[in-house]
């Protein structure tokens, strides 16, 4: 028999308040539910995908709201129904899903929206404490229209063009977030553009996905300070965040990929005197990104000097780029994760501590590790010719840099317009 679907996702009160250091659900119902999939699934790796684009634009409610419905629909439908991995989904299966959502299954469907969960008369610690509802269900039928059937007893369900609309919209944006965090190869949703009947209009309120200089500095600061106060612990923490700022590198970048594992030898010195780093990115695509001075004299020589290596990488080094504290090569794409989500955690808290308003932070909660790619890359783009940007980030094309980064923070523009006169421009 079928398995039915059941919520995975907490309100966005409850959403935001969860440790995202921690990996998984803190509902223990939910991690049982993950841990019945079939291992091939990789149920935990997709439910991991979609609370962390669900934490991208947890800083607006009803966007919150909407991405929820669409996204966990989504993972439920491709493990219950497809029986895909959501990194697996290819363009058929994106069209398999709209015509789904189409007219969903009755047991799929309820007449009104009901709570997601309920509490356990019998939960013995906290992550029992919620189970789910028995009455939700992922869709219901407030949002579809009635057409009519050959017998009037029996009208059919068929979602409105808006819902669809909403459900490409939101697909397509879930897919460009994972394939630009390296979860995904490609995005099947933007697949059937040609042709299709879907809007691919913004929904919402949108997130540009980057720091403010103010929350920037927060954050370095922060792990700075970790590093001095911990150096056995958070030296590597330090390196990390670095690393990933000055290249503008996905965590993959770190972690490596099967075929390729990083080391210090990554690091290549030109005849002039330049570093560069090189990877092996989306695709397997390799790659030579620039490397910044003051990183390699602040950060990479530091970090090196904590390991007992030369300051600097020779030809051909061997030694693993970053590893586990008892010296085991490597840390996995979670691992670098939650050790950022405690950077960035301790950077919220450092400016509750000295009274910074609740505006200069809020986006900063809501931050993941790829944010700081865009960040810094939103803070060169002014500085560097597009091109030089362009291959730096590994974008296919150079519309791609231009549309993201080159444009201003809402506070410069804002501050750059604010005293100018309406006639006298001295």
């Amino acid at each position: 028999m079928a398995r039915a679907p059941q919520p995975l996702f907490e309100t966005h009160d409850n959403f935001i308040e969860q440790d995202f250091s921690l990996h998984g659900s803190p509902l223990a119902c939910v991690g049982a539910f993950l841990g019945e999939c079939n291992a091939a699934l990789e149920a935990d790796r997709g439910y991991a995908a979609v609370r962390s684009f669900l934490r991208a634009f947890s800083d607006n409610a009803q966007t919150f709201n909407s991405y929820r419905s669409h996204t966990e629909r989504l993972l439920l439908w491709a493990l219950l129904v497809q029986g895909k991995p959501l990194n697996q989904l290819k363009r058929q299966d994106a069209q398999d899903y709209l015509n789904f959502c189409r007219n969903p299954p009755d047991d799929w469907m309820g007449p009104v929206t009901r709570s997601r969960f309920v509490s356990n008369p019998h939960a013995l610690d906290a992550r029992e404490a919620y189970i789910p509802n028995p009455k939700w269900h992922p869709f219901n039928s407030k949002s579809r229209k009635v057409i009519a059937a050959e017998t009037p007893s029996t009208p059919e369900y068929h979602a409105a063009n808006g819902t669809l609309n909403q459900v490409y919209t939101v697909c397509s944006r879930f897919y460009e977030f994972l394939v630009e965090d390296g979860f995904a190869q490609t995005n099947p949703f933007r697949l059937l553009k040609k042709g299709n009947r879907f809007s691919t209009e913004a929904l919402g309120v949108t997130s540009s996905r980057a720091l403010t200089p103010l929350q920037w500095d927060f954050v370095l600061d922060t792990v700075e300070a970790m590093a001095n106060a911990e150096p056995e612990r958070h030296e590597r923490t330090l390196f990390i965040v670095a690393t990933l700022f000055a290249m503008y590198l996905r965590v993959s970048d770190l972690s490596g990929r099967k075929n390729w594992k990083p080391t210090m030898g990554d690091f290549r010195l030109d005849d002039e005197g330049n570093w560069w780093y090189f990877a092996v990115g989306k695709g397997n695509k390799a790659a030579k990104i620039a490397v910044r001075d003051i990183y390699v004299e602040r950060y990479l020589k530091r970090y090196r000097r904590f390991l007992g290596l030369p300051e600097l990488p020779h030809p051909g080094e061997t030694t693993p780029l970053i590893t586990t504290l008892n010296g085991r090569a490597g840390l996995s794409d979670r691992q670098i994760r939650a050790l950022l989500q405690t950077v960035f955690d301790k950077a919220v808290e450092k400016m509750r501590n000295e009274g910074r308003a609740n505006h200069e932070m809020e986006s900063l909660r809501c931050a993941s590790a790829h944010w700081l790619r865009h960040t810094s890359a939103t803070f060169d783009a002014p500085l560097r010719n597009p091109k030089d940007l362009q291959e730096d980030l590994r974008h296919s094309n150079l519309s791609t840099t231009q549309n993201t980064y080159y444009h201003s923070h809402d506070q410069e523009r804002a501050h750059s317009v604010k005293r100018i006169g309406m006639r006298d421009r001295g």
